[in-house]
């Protein structure tokens, strides 16, 4: 059995990578250069990863730690007061589902950053809270414990209750949002 040369299946998950990084930043040029910046930063030490473990995990925990690095660095820089960079972030396609995707955009948006990670982990890029600990640098309990929260907390911003379908046509907003895999809360 032969296993993927690591600087291949690197390239294998830049989509994945994209996602995460829009995620968290809400920019599609910042989540661009985290990208990059995660890129680099495992192309340098791809000596340091060992072959035979979860590359998709490494890479996230790297451009996990890129953005924090990158949050701590921008509380010295001034704030988007006017809503100049806000303005020109990317609008999904419509659809649909697309008012409950805007409300949806907004809810999520509203989660703190440790529960909007974690839905994000867990619910669309479906690693095992295990695995999502682990990036993360915390117990497994304390994971399922943030989705739990913020899974209740969509709801509640979203006005859901457990009898409400969400109709949504974008699987991982769906995933997010669902408990135990079912398309409503």
């Amino acid at each position: 059995m032969t296993t993927k040369d690591p600087r291949d299946e690197l390239v294998d998950h830049l989509p994945a990578l994209r996602a995460f990084a829009l995620s968290l930043t809400r920019n599609g040029s910042i989540a661009d250069d985290m990208v990059q910046d995660t890129v680099v930063k495992a192309w340098t030490n791809l000596d340091k990863f060992e072959k035979g473990t979860n590359m998709r995990a490494w890479l996230f925990t790297i451009l996990r730690n890129t953005f924090y690095s990158n949050r701590r660095k921008a509380k010295r820089e001034v704030a988007d007061v006017d809503g100049v960079f806000t303005n020109n972030m990317a609008e999904k396609p419509a659809h649909d589902g697309k008012l409950q995707m805007t409300d949806f955009r907004k809810a999520f948006a509203q989660l703190p950053d440790e529960q909007r990670e974690t839905l994000i982990l867990v619910g669309a890029n479906g690693f095992s809270y295990e695995e999502a600990a682990g990036m993360c640098g915390v117990a497994v309990g304390t994971i399922k414990s943030r989705a739990n929260r913020g899974r209740k907390h969509l709801a509640e911003l979203m006005h859901l209750d457990e009898n409400d379908a969400i109709e949504m046509t974008d699987s991982a907003t769906v995933a997010i949002v669902a408990s135990n895999g079912s398309s409503a809360f």
